[in-house]
């Protein structure tokens, strides 16, 4: 209703209905920025993440995902040993591995 006027519009008119053709195409819209926002830097992270882990050496200095600073002294495949202390080793699982420190 126009508050003007006081004049009220036949209903079904006002363009409110939108065509099917618009609704896909907001919803590719709405994925493709998803898809740019979220999923890719994700996908981006998790490669960097595993050429780091393939990158490890032994004497390299690491950071686990629990916080223990580490020195690599034993590479076997899927895990390492860590020494994290003078005569205190530790054997992790790669994927624990967060950050190789400098």
């Amino acid at each position: 209703m126009d508050l003007i006027t006081g004049f009220m519009p036949p209903a079904g008119d006002g363009g409110q209905g939108g065509s099917p053709v618009m609704l896909i195409v907001m919803m590719v819209g709405m994925f493709a920025i998803m898809y740019f926002l979220i999923i890719r830097p994700q996908q981006k992270r998790q490669k960097e993440h595993k050429a780091m882990l393939e990158a490890i050496k032994k004497s390299d200095k690491v950071v686990t995902s629990s916080g223990i600073h580490g020195t690599v002294v034993d590479l076997d495949g899927t895990t390492m040993t860590l020494q994290i202390a003078e005569n205190v080793k530790v054997k992790f699982d790669k994927a624990a591995i967060v950050s190789k420190q400098q």
